[in-house]
């Protein structure tokens, strides 16, 4: 499989992570696919009656830069870490 196949493959492995993944680590993985599937965060960020919206733009602002394939290849070796973990 090529990189974008093993990404698609990743983020559905993503949807049956276990519930004690933490909010850090979901975090981290919402900020690499958007960085994988959208480039940089070009949106305002959210105001504070939006905490949970903030933390993800924080999230995926944080790896502004980040080329596509290099955010796609650390979106599948979290997901593995986090599978092997549980």
């Amino acid at each position: 499989m090529g990189l974008e196949e093993d990404f698609e493959a990743a983020a559905k492995e993503a949807m049956t992570l276990p519930p004690k993944t933490t909010n850090e680590d979901k975090l981290i993985l919402y900020g690499l696919f958007k960085q994988a599937k959208e480039g940089d965060c070009t949106t305002s960020r959210p105001g504070m009656l939006d905490p949970k919206g903030k933390a993800k733009w924080d999230a995926w602002d944080k790896i502004k830069g980040m080329d596509k394939n290099t955010a796609m290849e650390n979106y599948i070796c979290k997901v593995a870490q986090l599978k092997e973990a549980a």
